[in-house]
C-alpha cells in the first residue's frame, strides 16, 4: 500500500484533487491491489499478462464500461506516477485503451407532456411569472441551465426575439425565442421582475431576495411544475434541452442549425438526436404499418 498511499498524497497535495475524487481513486486501487495479492503478484512486477488477466477479471464482473474506464484510468495514473518517480521503467497499462462508452439516448418529453407542464403555469405572482418564463425559455431555446441563469437584461434583443448567451468555453452565441416566450418575457419584465429586482444586478432570472437564481433552484422549479401537471416522470433542465433539439429535428430542421442553436462544438455531439428521431420513426412504422404489426 506504500506506493498507492504516496500516489494519493501526490494527487491531494500536488494535483489538488478533491477528497471525493481521491476516495474514488483509493477504492479502485485497493481493489486492484487485492487482485494482485490474491494472485501473489507484486504491484511493481506486472507485465502484459497481468494486465490482460485484470481486464478479464473486470469484464467478468459485468460492471459498466464507464466503471471499467474509471478503474483503468486510476491504475494507469498510478503507474504513470511510479514511472515519473523512476520506481519502474514501464507502464504496461498505458497500452490499454478504455472501452468505448455506452451511448445512452437522451431523455426527452412528448408533446403532450410539455404541453401539460406549460399549461399549469400561472401568472398571479412575481415568482409564478418568473417560473413561467424559465420553463418557456428552456423549451424555446434549448439553453443549458448554466446559460439560463447567467442571462442579463442587456443580453436580450426584443426587436428580433434573440438572446446573447455565453456558452461552454466562454463562446458567445445567439439563441432565438418564439411568441409564447415573448408573452412570458414581456409579462415578467413589466410586472414580476420589478418586484424581485431588489439589487439591480442586471440578471434576468432572480430569486425572491433579488439575487441571480441558482442552477439547483431551476431544478426545483421544474420538479414543482412536473408534479403540478400530474406527471409521474423525473426530468432535469437538460431534458428540456433534449426536447428542444428532438422537436426541431422532427419538424424538419437541419442538423447544422440545431448544432449552432445548442452551442455544440462538434456536429457528432448533435447527431445523437438523429438516433432519437430514427427511433421515433421506427416506433411509428411498427405501430402503423399493417404488416409490421404481425
Amino acid at each position: 500500500m506504500k506506493y498507492i498511499n504516496n500516489y494519493l498524497e501526490y494527487l491531494r497535495v500536488v494535483r489538488k484533487y478533491s477528497d471525493k475524487t481521491i476516495l474514488s481513486y483509493y477504492d479502485d486501487l485497493v481493489e486492484y491491489q487485492e487482485f494482485l495479492q490474491n494472485n501473489f503478484i507484486n504491484i511493481l512486477d506486472i507485465d502484459d499478462k497481468v494486465v490482460k488477466d485484470y481486464l478479464k477479471y473486470l469484464y467478468s464482473r459485468n460492471i459498466t464500461k464507464t466503471s471499467i474506464s474509471r478503474k483503468l484510468s486510476s491504475i494507469r495514473g498510478l503507474y504513470n506516477y511510479l514511472t515519473n518517480e523512476d520506481i519502474i521503467t514501464n507502464n504496461y497499462f498505458s497500452k490499454i485503451s478504455n472501452p468505448k462508452r455506452e451511448k445512452h439516448l437522451p431523455k426527452f418529453l412528448k408533446n403532450e407532456e410539455i404541453d401539460k407542464i406549460l399549461s399549469v403555469c400561472e401568472n398571479n405572482t412575481p415568482l409564478e411569472e418568473r417560473d413561467t418564463l424559465v420553463l418557456e425559455l428552456l423549451y424555446a431555446t434549448g439553453l443549458r441551465v448554466s446559460e439560463l441563469v447567467n442571462i442579463k437584461i442587456s443580453d436580450i434583443n426584443k426587436s428580433d426575439k434573440s438572446i446573447k448567451v455565453l456558452g461552454k468555453g466562454s463562446k458567445e452565441r445567439i439563441v432565438l425565442y418564439n411568441n409564447h416566450t415573448k408573452v412570458a418575457l414581456d409579462k415578467y419584465l413589466s410586472d414580476g421582475y420589478h418586484s424581485l429586482n431588489k439589487k439591480n444586478n442586471g440578471y434576468l432570472i432572480l430569486n425572491n431576495r433579488g439575487d441571480k437564481i441558482s442552477d439547483r433552484y431551476i431544478r426545483d422549479i421544474i420538479n414543482k411544475y412536473v408534479k403540478k401537471a400530474g406527471l409521474d416522470i423525473k426530468i432535469s433542465p437538460h431534458t428540456l434541452r433534449h426536447t428542444f433539439a428532438t422537436d426541431m429535428l422532427e419538424e424538419g430542421s437541419d442538423l447544422m442549425t440545431v448544432k449552432e442553436l445548442l452551442g455544440h462544438e462538434s456536429l457528432n455531439t448533435t447527431s445523437i438526436y438523429t438516433h432519437i428521431t430514427n427511433e421515433q420513426i421506427r416506433k411509428t412504422y411498427n405501430n402503423a404499418h399493417p404488416r409490421a404489426k404481425k
